[in-house]
């Protein structure tokens, strides 16, 4: 009898729920005495409710019936506390999170509680409440579909004049935490997906559709920070600039992957926007100032950071009307005149051309649109392209001006930053562009023939010769300059950053291949350069051979050839194009090789045993580890359990005399010179004297 009175409840059943749901009735008034009763109370229906979605239908009869989400209304708006609004916005999320059932998510949407609740009016200044509210639309907007999005707009005739989630949820679009602006974005994705013509009208019409311009112009101010870091004149070490950069680039391709979820969702009139105000906003005020090639006045971005932004965007937004849009415009000097024309300077009555660059994009319409891989919702975007920036130019007349005078010509456009003297990140920079170009999938048939890198398949398909692609390209007519830009670097003397050679090994690997394929040759003064920079590099390893680690050269060599070799192989759409700002940072900081120069040498005589200038018989040593450990945290580890003298290899070693310390001292010498020559022997393939020599008999063979 006593066990049955003290019998567990059943918090999970029908009549606790039940109970629950009266108690949290019969508050009338909010207060700090019972403020922790309401917040218990939420958490036991909201437990409660998601374990009947699953296990007993009856419970969210009751729900129903009882109209449990009209009392969460109610104590919204009797609660006047931004705890109980916190934590009715938290449970909410996790009740609708883990339904299953398509009718509770039916309910839950209908009868307009779901809008009741964001559009309540919360108090988001200076608390912690706004990430429980987005992570709440969030939740909401997760489980909507086709069928259930009509429950949370609100309509007049067949037009939708307001939509609260949405509404509420671009509030938040730039709010300071990274995490509220991802929850915003997943929510904008979850309704573009699900969304019908009248929302997307909705969403596409002033005022609403201000947020896309206003991300484009978000973008394009990021782009600008990041321009005015690069060129800061800060006094900062390369490192932290480095690092800034690094952040700030991160958000802005952060940025560029959200655009392309958006155009991914392949609706017509949400593409035809966004690749409006894209390439309104940001690629052609980006492209065309490049192409004019005038002093910046601090008004434009600058040219590096400009390559940058548009091989980004071409690697990330693939499709027939960006890769287009970009090869148009900056080939435009390329398809008016011959190439040779462009290059040398020629000039028709001072006009790049008869025709005018409208003319020039009118053409290219037409051919872009026309042909069968423009078809379907590609289609419409390639349509809505040209006239773009046929608006954009009509509206900045000064551009077309600037596009048809002499300097146009004269300066050879894109090619002009190629054979810049003294400039390898914009070298390298509008190197990489054209190389973004020539190797999209999506790239025209004839621009990618202008570019050189044309397509077998399209010289069938479209009854072009191969002379005829390959006469008239850049990469074809002008190989010997770029080549030989490219290996004045690799030549040069002081020999500049690493870096800078890396990268710059890239691009020569992938154009000489370009040249074999093509069965040419390079000329005689790139092949001299190519000598001079293989000498040099021997040179360089000879000179490591001198160095404390000489004995891992081997293995080091093992260790990363693979991933050096991966690296090199490539692509360029896969190549993060950081590299060109990297660039530019390391040409700024002109001291930097000098110093490590200089800190190498000091390294090499600080291991060399020497005897103590005030007592002959006493031996300074600098011992390395005998296993170096290369991993950063296995290195901590190891050196916190080490002593002082063995942390940083200083030992002294005493002798009974002072020609005993000078035996062991060439004793020392004589070893390390055995090894040496043992390592050296290693890697004579690589040092060999005749190996050009070997090159030169197969070339003239």
């Amino acid at each position: 009898m006593w066990r049955s009175l003290w019998r567990s409840i059943d918090r999970f059943s029908l009549q606790h729920f039940k109970y629950v749901i009266n108690e949290l009735r019969g508050i009338k008034v909010v207060h700090k005495h019972n403020r922790e009763l309401v917040i218990d109370l939420l958490q036991s229906i909201v437990e409660i409710v998601t374990y009947g979605d699953r296990q007993d239908p009856m419970i969210f009869e009751c729900f129903m019936e009882y109209q449990v989400l009209a009392e969460f209304v109610r104590v919204l708006k009797i609660g006047k506390n931004a705890r109980i609004e916190a934590t009715l916005l938290q449970y909410l999320s996790i009740m609708i999170q883990n339904m299953d059932s398509e009718q509770a998510i039916y309910y839950c949407l209908s009868n307009d509680y779901i809008n009741s609740i964001i559009e309540h009016q919360y108090e988001f200044d200076g608390g912690d409440l706004a990430p429980y509210y987005v992570s709440f639309l969030r939740a909401v907007s997760s489980k909507i579909n086709r069928d259930t999005l009509c429950l949370l707009v609100k309509v007049h005739g067949d037009a939708v004049v307001s939509f609260p989630l949405y509404n509420e949820a671009l509030k938040f679009a730039r709010h300071g935490e990274k995490m509220i602006q991802t929850a915003v974005r997943a929510l904008t994705l979850n309704i573009y997906n699900v969304s019908d013509d009248m929302v997307y009208q909705f969403i596409t019409t002033p005022p609403v559709s201000k947020y896309f311009s206003d991300l484009v112009c978000r973008l394009k101010e990021q782009c600008f920070h990041l321009d005015t870091l690069l060129h800061s004149k800060k006094e900062t070490s390369t490192r932290e600039r480095r690092n800034e950069l690094v952040l700030e680039t991160d958000k802005i391709v952060d940025d560029i992957y959200y655009l392309k979820d958006m155009l991914s969702v392949g609706e017509y009139r949400l593409n035809r926007l966004i690749s409006q105000n894209l390439f309104s906003l940001l690629v052609f005020p980006t492209l065309l100032p490049l192409l004019q090639l005038r002093q910046n006045d601090g008004s434009n971005i600058s040219s590096v950071t400009s390559l940058y932004i548009v091989s980004r965007l071409l690697q990330v937004v693939d499709g027939i009307s960006m890769a287009n849009a970009v090869a148009g415009v900056i080939l435009y000097p390329y398809m008016t005149l011959s190439v040779g024309d462009a290059m040398e300077g020629d000039t028709v009555d001072g006009v790049c051309n008869a025709s005018s660059f409208l003319d020039h994009l009118n053409d290219m319409e037409k051919r872009v649109c026309s042909g069968p891989e423009s078809r379907g919702a590609e289609n419409i975007k390639s349509n809505n392209l040209f006239g773009h920036l046929s608006e954009y130019l009509s509206s900045n007349s000064q551009l077309i001006s600037g596009l048809q005078n002499d300097d146009c010509v004269e300066r050879g456009g894109v090619l002009a930053h190629i054979c810049a003297d003294n400039n390898h990140s914009l070298l390298l920079a509008s190197l990489f562009l054209l190389l973004i170009l020539a190797e999209s999938k999506d790239l025209d048939y004839l621009l990618a023939s202008t570019i050189g890198f044309s397509r077998i398949q399209d010289i069938v398909n479209h009854d072009l010769s191969a002379s005829q692609v390959v006469d008239g390209s850049i990469f074809v007519k002008f190989i010997p300059q770029i080549l030989n830009a490219l290996l004045k670097i690799l030549a040069s003397q002081p020999p500049l950053s690493v870096l800078i050679q890396w990268h710059t090994g890239w691009f020569l690997r992938k154009l000489l291949i370009s040249q074999i394929s093509q069965g040419k040759t390079v000329n005689d003064l790139n092949f001299h350069l190519f000598n001079t920079s293989y000498e040099q590099s021997r040179e360089r390893l000879r000179k490591e051979l001198d160095g404390c680690w000489f004995d891992y050269i081997p293995d080091t060599l093992r260790n990363e050839w693979l991933s050096c070799k991966t690296a090199l192989e490539e692509s360029s759409q896969f190549k993060d194009p950081f590299f060109v700002l990297e660039i530019a940072v390391c040409q700024q900081d002109t001291d930097g090789d000098a110093t490590t120069v200089s800190a190498w040498q000091r390294m090499v005589e600080a291991v060399k045993p020497k005897i103590d200038n005030d007592h002959p018989s006493w031996l300074h040593l600098r011992i390395r580890e005998f296993d170096p450990k290369f991993n950063t945290s296995k290195a901590r580890s190891n050196h916190l359990k080490m002593s002082n003298h063995v942390a940083d290899g200083k030992w002294t070693l005493g002798f009974p005399t002072a020609k005993a310390c000078e035996a062991a001292r060439l004793l020392i010498l004589e070893e390390t010179s055995k090894q040496r020559s043992f390592v050296e022997s290693m890697l004579a393939p690589l040092l060999q004297d005749d190996y050009l020599g070997n090159l030169s008999d197969v070339e003239d063979e």
